[in-house]
C-alpha cells in the first residue's frame, strides 16, 4: 500500500513558524459501543461530528459496513475513519471472491490492525468491529496504533467511560436481541448526556447469522429540538435606556471619508472607507 506524501511538510512548517493556523481536522468525538448476545452481536455509535469546539455535523453516520454480517463503528478523525473502513471493505470482498468463501470477523480485525500499526497511529481511526460468521460471532476493537481486544462488551471514543458504566452495571451474557439494542443504546445515551464530544442521536446496527443484519438509523433521539412556546422577539422599545447619542454623518466624517454611491460606479479612494448612505 502506498505511504503518507511528505511533499508539502517544509511548505507547512514555514505556514507555522508566520504564525498562520493549521486547519482543524473533523473529529467524530464520539461514544461507540458493542455487546454480544446469545443470537448475535450489536453495535451503536452517536451521531455528532466536531472541529474543535464546533459541532461539524448534527447526524453523521458513524457505523460502516464492511461485509454484509461484518460492520465497523468508528471513533477519532472522521475522514480516517470513513476512507480506512472502505479500503478494508474493499479488501475483504477481494479475498472473499478469491476464496469463494464468506470472509469472517477476525480476518477483517486483522486486515485492519496490520494496516493502522504500519503508520504507527498517525491514522487516527479507532474502530469496533462486530460480525457474525461460520465460527460464530465476533467483537473486537482496533486501537489507532494496531492493538485490538476481544470482549463480550466494548466502549471506545471520548464518552467510553461514560458508556462502560452502563454495560459494567447492566449487562448479562444471556441477554436477548431486544436487551442487547437497549443496553447499547443507554450507554450511548449516558455518552451523549456525559460527554461533549457525543451527542444528537443514537446509531444501532444488529447483526445476526440467519437474519438480514439491519441498521437502525437514529434508533433514538433523545436531543430533539422542541417548538419555542411563544415567539422571542421583542418590539423595539421594549427595553429601557438610560441615555442616547445619536452620530450624525457629519461626526463621522472626523474619522472616515464617506462617499456617496450612486448606481453601479466603482468610486475607490486611497485610504479612504466607502460607507452606504
Amino acid at each position: 500500500m502506498p505511504g503518507f506524501d511528505f511533499t508539502n511538510y517544509n511548505r507547512n512548517a514555514a505556514l507555522h513558524a508566520k504564525g498562520v493556523p493549521l486547519p482543524k481536522a473533523t473529529s467524530t468525538g464520539t461514544t461507540i459501543v458493542g455487546c454480544i448476545y446469545d443470537k448475535g452481536v450489536v453495535i451503536a455509535a452517536d451521531t455528532r461530528a466536531t472541529s474543535g469546539p464546533i459541532v461539524a455535523d448534527k447526524n453523521c453516520e458513524k457505523l460502516h459496513y464492511i461485509a454484509p454480517k461484518i460492520w465497523c463503528a468508528g471513533a477519532g478523525t472522521a475522514a480516517d475513519t470513513e476512507f480506512t473502513t472502505a479500503l478494508i471493505s474493499s479488501n475483504v470482498e477481494l479475498h472473499s471472491l478469491s476464496t469463494g468463501r464468506d470472509p469472517r470477523v477476525i480476518t477483517c480485525m486483522t486486515m485492519l490492525k496490520q494496516h493502522l500499526f504500519r503508520y504507527q497511529g498517525h491514522i487516527g481511526a479507532y474502530l469496533v468491529v462486530a460480525g457474525v460468521d461460520p465460527t460464530g460471532t465476533g467483537l473486537y476493537t482496533v486501537h489507532a496504533h494496531g492493538s485490538t481486544d476481544k470482549l463480550p462488551y466494548v466502549t471506545m471514543g471520548s464518552g467510553s467511560l461514560a458508556a462502560m458504566s452502563v454495560f459494567e452495571s447492566t449487562w448479562r451474557p444471556d441477554l436477548d436481541r431486544q436487551g442487547a439494542i437497549d443496553i447499547c443504546a443507554e450507554a450511548i445515551k449516558a455518552g451523549i448526556f456525559n460527554d461533549l464530544g457525543s451527542g444528537s442521536n443514537v446509531d444501532v446496527c444488529v447483526i445476526e447469522k440467519d437474519q438480514p443484519t439491519q441498521l437502525l438509523r437514529n434508533y433514538m433521539k433523545p436531543n430533539e429540538r422542541p417548538q419555542k412556546e411563544r415567539n422571542y422577539r421583542f418590539p423595539r422599545g421594549t427595553t429601557a435606556y438610560l441615555d442616547q447619542r445619536v452620530i450624525s454623518k457629519e461626526d463621522m466624517r472626523k474619522y472616515v471619508t464617506i462617499e456617496t454611491l450612486s448606481g453601479d460606479d466603482n468610486l475607490t479612494t486611497g485610504d479612504s472607507m466607502e460607507v452606504d448612505t
